[in-house]
């Protein structure tokens, strides 16, 4: 993969900006919403702006600025280009803390607002819907500043190219920035002209991907060697890596489970378990109402930011019901039941959707709907509040601000239980119902705002999530939650066109998908057929993958573009290649091409998956943090995937005996009936059901018992 540095920082005006907020490479934000729904009569507001006919809450939540903010689209680049004035590009999300500081202090201001809206067009994206939008100006941030984050603030031509990008401003240094380009347009408008192509141009080049004549050539060596590098930077006392903030990372833990199935080394899967058991004891984990905030602001995984996200809720579902198979840990499964009562009491729509996010503050303050006094705890427990303070670390000094406290946990259930000589089970009957008592006074607080849009990537992960769950814990209700979920997708996602859209609100879609809304619905659908052998959903990913190769793929490259060939209307078609707190769309898509290849014996599917990862294999070697799900397939590699076909009237009773095993590297196939896969052809023995372990094309002679099959897998 080739970086183009020549644009690395763009300095000539540089100086005058001292005071952007620093982002670190994984881009931290923090939330602070407002109410997700535009309730009161526009008639009651001062003003309103372009944004009111928007479904997005993030867009809401600015529809009554001074601003006369637009939408994104092709009505406000006509208007500036009728105009010929510049645009002010504000980026943000709903749960965005830092959006909403600088919208109080700059957006609601009367006096910045006349500014803005005399010299500029200004226009309001929610990055959560509009990640395409997000991607290009994000890249002109970095590349002009070296660092990025939300809000991100773009200045850019009427045609759309960005000669300036920051993140947060106070209001003093916004002015600043807006009179000096201002001026400077008045002045010498060719320096910002000149300044525009370059940077245009550093955003069309950088991160290119070129197609790789190199072959697949990885070994379980190779696998180590990645390994034993990536740790340096590991945590070994707390887990996650050495620096703060700490972010979950779900891919690199599923790749380390994973590596240590192939391996065995224990090193991997220590590291993982230490870091599962940290986060799930520490303040990042909500002890009360269960799920997890987006990352910790500390090593320790002790002070989150306390916005929570779905797509971080629905990897962690996963990551943890693995993490029980390979351990039967109770922590991981008690972890996955809480997360997923959370998911459904406050993230699932009536329709079977999930919601985006929540809000970290509540009533002005972050973290206030989540942090204790002691005080408050004693009232409510009584004399339970001894042994429950004790648990979770609660102190009338506190640990967080203005004396409170954030729940946390310092030892297992096991270990605590001994110091007060009681029975395990007891002790979490009695922590349960101090759980409940508290939560339900939470309830009785001020909420944090609710991002209600119901978006198809977010909900591919957390499908997965539910799916993974179900085939780990052999709870019926996950997966009648999650074949809702899918028939919502189908219902509601899918266009007339047979692709998807990206957004869903109050009976509306509108957004044509980016490439994660197929990649990760194609993976959970995926996965729905191997927990049910229900081969719609296999046909339905075949489909999706095939639209996806027809919109998005380039021949010169291998690589799949981020954004539909007949929606690229903007300055620069970008790739999403490295991974991150969500795993890249292109290596999600690979991995779904492999799995697809395999069960369709579609030679050309495999033949892309192989390219694909040909031109990162390098990229994964020297940085697996960032690369970590391409490293699973890069594992798959290594070792081909068993094909395990299961097929008679009994099919998904051995089917939920092999799914108490953690078998990553294994695909299931199955039914009462042979169904239409060419591997299924023949396999039918009548009045009995039979279990066929395949790699390659290539079966061994059948076998009734599950224990029988686990030693085929492992010869």
């Amino acid at each position: 993969m080739k970086r183009n540095s020549t644009f690395k920082a763009f300095v000539w005006f540089y100086p005058l900006i001292q005071s952007v907020l620093l982002i670190l490479i994984i881009l931290p934000s923090c939330g602070q919403g407002n109410s997700t729904s535009n309730t009161k009569d526009d008639n009651q507001h001062q003003y309103s702006n372009y944004l009111i006919d928007e479904s997005s809450p993030y867009l809401l939540q600015h529809a009554h600025n001074p601003v006369n903010w637009y939408p994104w689209g092709d009505e406000a680049l006509q208007i500036a280009t009728a105009q010929n004035k510049m645009l002010i590009i504000s980026i943000g999300y709903s749960s965005c803390h830092w959006c909403h500081v600088m919208e109080h202090e700059s957006f609601e201001d009367t006096a910045v607002a006349r500014f803005m809206n005399e010299h500029f067009v200004c226009i309001k994206v929610d990055r959560e819907e509009r990640p395409d939008v997000d991607q290009v100006y994000m890249t002109a941030a970095q590349l002009i500043s070296g660092s990025g984050g939300w809000p991100l603030n773009a200045l850019a031509l009427p045609n759309g190219k960005p000669f300036y990008a920051g993140t947060y401003f106070p209001k003093s240094d916004w002015m600043k920035v807006l009179q000096y380009f201002v001026k400077m347009n008045n002045e010498t408008p060719e320096a910002i002209y000149e300044q525009a192509e370059k940077v245009t141009e550093g955003i069309n080049t950088i991160d290119n991907v070129t197609l790789s004549a190199s072959t697949i050539n990885s070994s379980l060596e190779d696998l180590s060697e990645g390994f034993q590098q990536w740790k340096e930077n590991a945590d070994p006392v707390k887990g996650g890596g050495k620096r703060a903030p700490k972010f979950p990372m779900p891919a690199m833990w599923e790749y380390l489970l994973q590596y240590n199935h192939l391996s065995q080394d224990k090193e991997a899967l220590d590291l993982v378990q230490t870091t599962l058991d940290n986060m799930a004891y520490g303040g990042i984990y909500d002890h009360v109402g269960g799920g997890f905030a987006r990352y910790s602001t500390d090593v320790d995984w002790l002070v989150p930011h306390f916005e929570k996200m779905l797509y971080d809720n629905g990897q962690l579902v996963s990551l943890y019901s693995h993490a029980w198979q390979v351990t039967k840990n109770p922590l991981y499964k008690r972890t996955v039941q809480e997360t997923l009562d959370f998911i459904e009491r406050k993230m699932t729509s009536t329709e079977g959707g999930f919601y985006s996010s929540l809000d970290a503050d509540s009533d002005g303050e972050e973290g206030k709907f989540y942090v204790w006094k002691k005080s408050e705890i004693d009232s409510i427990l009584s004399e339970d509040s001894k042994l429950f303070s004790d648990y979770y670390n609660v102190s009338r000094m506190g640990n967080w601000e203005h004396g409170k406290n954030i729940l946390h946990r310092k030892e297992s259930v096991e270990q605590f239980a001994k110091k007060y000589k009681m029975n395990p089970s007891d002790l979490l009957e009695q922590l349960d119902a101090g759980k409940k008592a508290l939560l339900k006074a939470r309830n009785t607080r001020i909420k944090p705002g609710l991002d209600d849009k119901i978006l198809t990537a977010w909900n591919g992960l957390m499908l997965q999530g539910y799916v993974d769950a179900y085939r780990a814990l052999d709870d019926d209700r996950y997966l009648k939650t999650a074949i809702k979920n899918a028939n919502f997708i189908v219902k509601n996602a899918y266009n007339k066109d047979g692709g998807l859209n990206r957004n869903y609100k109050n009976g509306v879609s509108t957004i044509p998908g980016f490439l994660d809304d197929y990649a990760f619905v194609i993976s959970a659908f995926i996965d729905l057929y191997q927990a049910t052998f229900d081969e719609f959903w296999l046909d339905e990913s075949l489909k999706l993958t095939q639209y996806s190769i027809d919109h998005f793929f380039d021949t010169k490259s291998g690589m799949f573009f981020y954004t539909d060939i007949d929606h690229a209307e903007l300055i620069s078609r970008k790739m999403e290649v490295s991974d991150n707190v969500i795993p890249s769309s292109n290596s999600a898509m690979a991995k779904n091409l492999f799995f697809l290849g395999h069960y369709y014996y579609n030679q050309s599917f495999l033949d892309k998956a192989e390219q694909m990862l040909s031109n990162v294999q390098n990229d994964i070697q020297a940085n697996l943090y960032f690369y970590a799900n391409w490293g699973v397939l890069q594992a798959h590699h290594v070792e081909s995937p068993f094909e395990v076909a299961i097929v008679g009237k009994e099919c998904a009773i051995k089917r939920k005996q092999l799914d108490r095993h953690y078998l990553p590297n294994v695909l299931f196939l199955g039914g009462k009936k042979e169904g239409s896969l060419e591997l299924m052809e023949g396999k039918l023995m009548k009045g009995e059901t039979t279990i066929y372990v395949c790699k390659n094309k290539a079966c061994r002679l059948p076998v009734s018992q599950v224990e029988d099959v686990l030693k085929q897998l492992k010869e």
